[in-house]
């Protein structure tokens, strides 16, 4: 019989101010300590995508956090001394090439153990014009457990979310800015990359309103089994929740989905 291996999930979803990070990193410090005092203290936190500039993308040069040395410092600092794994969102980082939009993942010693810069950049809003992509796949080991990183519109791409799963990831965490009127969209495809790939799909994404753009928040942790462990509101707040990744091997094992694959006629 399968132990259970438990892990609590904090997901912050924030109101972000598009182009003032120093406001951005003070909502996002005042939100880590509250999660970090919580009785039933999260093993795991989640940031949403772009959180210390927002989509400022005229401005993204400027304020960019030039190789991300300031976050890095800033939540390996945080990871330490409480000792939470933390999965540091994305954020606008300049290095060279450009800029780029990159998760930074830290493991409970404030160790740095992955980091994935955002592959397909959404036309919808201009990223293509002010940021550059990413050319590989982005993957942690978050307690001894392989996990999948991916930002926003990249779930829009199911071969990304399938290849991370073959390479054996059991959890997938996604920050993201994604909007109204999508939420419809949002809520499938999570739930679809989950029952397909048969992991957890943890999202986090932003609330509150930036110029003309109303984001809708629902962050969600989603089971192997597509089911619902936990969905926010619209509000600002953070979502907690208690995962069983033993749930992970028992799905697999009941349907075989990776075995019975036949990816010779798929080409």
């Amino acid at each position: 019989m399968t132990q259970p291996r438990q892990l609590r999930v904090a997901l912050l979803q924030m109101h972000i101010e598009a182009g003032y990070p120093e406001q951005n990193f003070s909502k996002l410090a005042a939100m880590l300590e509250e999660a970090a005092a919580h009785p039933q203290k999260p093993d795991v936190l989640v940031f949403p995508e772009m959180w210390n500039t927002g989509y400022a993308l005229t401005e993204i040069n400027e304020l960019a956090d030039r190789e991300g040395e300031r976050t890095r410092a800033f939540v390996a600092d945080f990871a330490r001394k409480h000792r939470i794994n933390v999965i540091a969102g994305s954020i606008a980082e300049s290095k060279e090439g450009g800029v780029f939009n990159t998760i930074y993942a830290f493991d409970r010693e404030g160790n740095p153990i992955g980091q994935y810069s955002k592959i397909h950049l959404f036309r919808l809003m201009d990223e293509e014009k002010y940021l550059a992509a990413g050319d590989k796949p982005g993957s942690a080991v978050i307690e001894g457990e392989q996990a999948g990183m991916m930002i926003c519109y990249d779930i829009r791409f199911p071969e990304l979310a399938r290849k991370l799963a073959l390479d054996g990831a059991k959890l997938l965490f996604v920050p993201a800015e994604w909007p109204h009127p999508r939420l419809h969209h949002w809520r499938t495809l999570l739930m679809a990359r989950a029952i397909e790939n048969q992991m957890y799909v943890i999202a986090c994404n932003r609330s509150g309103t930036s110029g003309n753009t109303s984001f809708f928040g629902h962050s969600m942790v989603i089971d192997p089994w597509g089911e619902i462990v936990a969905e926010a509101g619209e509000e600002e707040t953070i979502l907690y929740a208690d995962i069983d990744l033993s749930l992970v091997d028992s799905v697999r094992g009941k349907i075989p989905v990776f075995e019975d694959r036949r990816p010779s006629l798929y080409k």
